[in-house]
């Protein structure tokens, strides 16, 4: 039986191959090329940054490895001395990576699709993509780019090498320090004890690689302390006369509006700013479950996903976004045929034409 399969699905995709070969090519179709994601969009600050989703494993291996890189001459190489060559992969004989994703002899984005296809349907496997089937790909993608940069700050963090980190051993980032020495007066929770403390699960005063990849990502965390201590965090940044709540314009004069940046919650609150207290004042009433006239840190649990939206989300997004733009049929799924007719819209790309550069990156 399963052989059986194999035989059908190989048939299917040299079928597929033999249609877009032999398909004719539009005139005055732009020239494009593959754009690698640069070092700041590979790295985050916070759960609250946002940046595109790799594709392609092997395009997020080359990224990577050039940001591991200048991470390497940043933290462990102040004099810019680059560390000892090691072999690389081949694309490494390139003056520019791109050089190598562009080369359609060595990285060829049809024949790239036909070989991932089948590593994302999977639930079930019957040659069509579904916005679940994609968003779990972007997310595995994604995880495994977190966790490489937690696995790579853990080891800068460690300085007694035990593969644990206590608070004395964290240093905060710049920036994190900065607006605290700025709000000295208000003792600024991010990067504090007690995001630490809510992020040690077993309460031994070290996090270990899971616990402290909750501390940098907390809006991906399934830790309850770590998710309540995200809600303390939207008190305390909005609570004016530190009583620890929020009154009604305490939440409408902030936490409200970025409420409503969400896409896809909330679909009673309007478009028009002229009546933008109305809505307000319908989530606030649906929030405040005591009835007291004040949100409470467990109050704002429902919207705390809204206010840190997690990888997860991003993931779904961009699987929505590209089941949109290449269902040419609009069947709400992807053949493989669409996504081979369709292949920037999962490349991030830069568009080429007459010498004039046209940059185009539907994720960003």
């Amino acid at each position: 039986m399963a052989r059986s399969s194999l035989l059908v699905y190989s048939c299917v995709v040299i079928f597929v191959l033999l249609l877009l070969s032999f398909a004719p090519r539009q005139p005055n179709q732009p020239h494009r090329r593959l754009r690698l994601r640069s070092a700041s969009d590979l790295s985050t600050t916070s759960d609250r940054g946002r940046r595109s989703i790799p594709f392609d494993p092997i395009i997020a291996g080359i990224e990577l490895r050039r940001d591991d890189r200048e991470w390497e001459r940043s933290h462990y190489l102040p004099d810019g001395h680059a560390p000892a060559m090691e072999p690389q992969p081949e694309w490494e004989g390139y003056m520019d990576a791109e050089d190598y994703i562009n080369d359609e002899a060595r990285f060829n984005v049809t024949h790239r699709i036909v070989e991932l296809f089948p590593k994302i349907d999977l639930s079930p496997a019957d040659g069509l993509l579904t916005v679940d089937e994609l968003t779990e790909w972007n997310l595995r993608q994604v995880e495994q780019e977190v966790m490489h940069h937690t696995q790579r700050d853990m080891e800068l963090h460690d300085k007694n090498h035990d593969g644990f980190i206590s608070f004395t051993e964290y240093e905060p980032p710049i920036w994190a320090r900065r607006l605290h020495n700025e709000n000295s007066s208000d003792k600024m929770g991010w990067w504090q004890e007690e995001h630490f403390n809510a992020s040690d699960v077993d309460d031994d005063g070290l996090l270990n690689l899971t616990e402290f990849n909750d501390f940098l990502h907390p809006a991906d965390s399934s830790n309850p302390k770590v998710i309540h201590w995200l809600a303390k965090e939207e008190i305390r940044e909005r609570d004016k006369d530190k009583d620890g709540k929020l009154n009604f314009q305490e939440y409408f004069n902030g936490l409200f509006q970025s409420i409503r940046r969400s896409d896809d919650v909330h679909s009673f609150i309007l478009e028009s700013e002229t009546s933008t207290e109305v809505p307000a004042k319908k989530l606030f009433s649906q929030l405040d479950s005591d009835n007291d006239g004040y949100l409470s840190k467990d109050e704002l649990l429902p919207v705390i996903g809204d206010l840190h939206p997690s990888e997860r989300y991003y993931a779904k997004q961009q699987a929505e976004y590209a089941i949109t733009e290449a269902d040419t049929d609009k069947d709400g799924h992807l053949s493989m045929k669409e996504m081979i007719a369709n292949p920037y819209v999962f490349y991030s790309a830069v568009y080429t034409e007459d010498n004039h550069y046209d940059f185009h990156d539907e994720f960003r």
